[in-house]
């Protein structure tokens, strides 16, 4: 045990921790009658202990939005919080941050990044609300008797553990048998929609979201950030996501108001499908907005009283130029300007060439496309094109900040530089349509 503390003791910040809480996990696999040691549970944990190298692989698909706390920041500039796809072993994709400040003068300073990671505690003592949950069981028409029978003996509000004790007892029926799949889409249902929590003394660039749940076992995808305002002046934090588990993938979306708590829950309804969602940053009258790509090929539309619920999409884009004939999408949240709707899009053409340009949507009504760029603004250049993925420049999230774009984007699939482009350049130079 000695040589693995002074191998491993000076990598984490509490190795000791780490143990004790690996051991702890294998507890009860340990018969009752033996005694062991502190130590021997410390070396028991490090057998179950792995270290893994979450951006070994490439750090890739960029999203900015501004920092949550601005407090100290000098005039005229911004703190931003920038997350990425990061691949390590496996080819396992979580998310990432780095910080930094965007000047006055547009330059930007990215803050160091730490030697540690953190992964977040798995928090069941938060509480679900029984009426979305069953909303959701009806979405996935799931909803049955045996579903009521679980729920009948729940609050409006429930904690994971009582869902799971409401589960046992109606197994535990032997007069009326438990419907199987039922049961099991409860529990996916559960496991989908969970919470996590960081400890908020720790720098952001140590927080890593890495899969939690069985449908993000082979990787957590292109995270698209959007701080959303709601009229009451609350400020939330969005971002949809991609589950993936090796076989289909599961649109997910992450809530959160600091970066340290965090929601996941699932997004339900005909219109999530396959990619690429990104939601607009405030309700336009009423309703929730948000684009999405849910044929693979073109750019579509969607409105929604209710955020997780998403039933009926429109097409606003269709491949029309050369570089972009393959298929179209978003590069991220459209942006507000008080000329419409900035939308950063990606076009793939001829040898699967992305390249991202731009459209306009109309304020008022985001359906109508009222101007577009006629060629892209970004196209991978020698240095850009070689990668895991090559010939490809995409984001996932842009902002705006003193009239400069700022847009973070991947150069083919392994790593990411940082671009900015005059608003006003970017505007006279787009076509009305």
């Amino acid at each position: 045990m000695k040589a693995v503390n002074f191998n491993f003791s000076d990598r984490h910040k509490d190795i000791a921790g780490v143990f004790k809480a690996n051991y702890k996990k294998v507890s009860k696999y340990v018969p009752e009658s033996k005694k062991i040691s502190s130590t021997k549970k410390q070396l028991i944990g490090a057998y179950f202990s792995m270290e893994y190298s979450i951006e070994s692989a490439a750090l890739f698909n960029p999203s900015i939005v501004p920092h949550p706390n601005q407090e100290g920041v000098a005039s005229g500039s911004l703190r931003f919080i920038m997350s990425l796809r990061a691949t390590g072993e496996g080819h396992i994709s979580s998310i990432v941050y780095r910080s930094g400040i965007i000047k006055e003068d547009g330059s930007i300073l990215l803050n160091p990044v730490s030697e540690f990671v953190e992964t977040p505690k798995i928090r069941h003592d938060q509480s679900y609300i029984r009426h979305l949950f069953q909303l959701k069981l009806e979405h996935m028409k799931a909803w049955n008797k045996t579903s009521m029978r679980v729920f009948e003996n729940l609050q409006e509000s429930f904690t994971f553990s009582q869902l799971k004790k409401s589960i046992t007892a109606v197994q535990a029926d032997t007069l009326n048998p438990a419907d199987k799949e039922a049961i099991d889409n409860i529990l996916w249902l559960a496991d989908s929609n969970y919470f996590i929590k960081f400890e908020s003394k720790n720098d952001i660039s140590e927080r890593v979201i890495f899969p939690v749940s069985v449908n993000e076992s082979k990787g957590i995808e292109d995270a698209r950030f959007v701080q959303f305002f709601y009229e009451s002046g609350e400020i939330v934090y969005y971002a949809t996501y991609t589950a993936y588990n090796g076989v289909c993938i599961l649109p997910q979306l992450l809530v959160t108001k600091d970066f340290v708590f965090f929601d996941i829950v699932t997004l339900n309804g005909k219109a999530v499908q396959n990619k690429g969602m990104a939601l607009f940053p405030r309700k336009i009258k009423g309703k929730y907005v948000m684009l999405a790509r849910m044929d693979g090929v073109n750019n579509y539309i969607m409105y929604s009283d209710h955020l997780h619920f998403w039933d009926k999409a429109e097409i606003i884009q269709e491949p029309t130029m050369p570089w972009e004939f393959v298929q179209i999408g978003n590069c991220g949240s459209p942006i507000e300007t008080s000329e419409g709707w900035i939308v950063i899009t990606h076009g793939v053409g001829p040898m699967r060439q992305y390249v991202i340009s731009a459209i306009l949507l109309d304020l008022e009504n985001p359906s109508k496309v009222i101007a577009r760029l006629e060629e892209p603004f970004l196209t991978p250049n020698e240095e850009e094109r070689e990668g895991y993925v090559p010939n490809v420049v995409y984001s996932c999230g842009s902002l705006i900040h003193n009239n400069l774009l700022i847009v973070p984007y991947a150069m083919s699939d392994i790593t990411s530089r940082i671009a900015t482009v005059d608003v006003s350049d970017l505007l006279t130079n787009m076509k009305r349509v």
